[in-house]
């Protein structure tokens, strides 16, 4: 059992774009998720797990870089239950294992978030 399903990744060219989606896979977390705060986490290979950015319960978006907010937009439709990653102009160094999770706060340290997806692979090529 897993707790969120992410979607939404696969092989894509630079420049190209993929929308992540994140839901929860249980009853509980799915009624509930309109107090989460959702974040957005990544791991390049070889490399730690890295915070990309987040949607806070109130709907207030925070990216870590001011690259990925030129490129990248997160949202949240709490009536469906889903949070998004709009990925655009996608580089190599973009090539990770893409997680969300879900928590009482928006932070970027993963440790603060209990409930987790297994991630969805996107692969940039050149």
């Amino acid at each position: 059992q897993e707790q969120l399903v992410e979607t939404g990744g696969g092989l894509v060219q630079a420049g190209g774009s993929l929308n992540l989606s994140c839901t929860p896979a249980v009853i509980a977390l799915k009624r509930a998720f309109r107090t989460y705060a959702v974040g957005w986490f990544r791991r390049p290979p070889g490399k730690e797990r890295e915070f990309v950015g987040g949607i806070s319960r109130s709907d207030t978006s925070t990216f870590a870089s001011d690259s990925d907010k030129g490129r990248f937009t997160i949202a949240r439709d709490n009536a469906e239950a889903t949070a998004y990653l709009q990925m655009n102009n996608l580089q190599p160094e973009d090539t990770a294992v893409y997680y969300c999770a879900v928590g009482g706060v928006l932070t970027s340290s993963w440790r603060r978030y209990a409930n987790w997806g297994r991630g969805t692979q996107v692969t940039v090529s050149s």
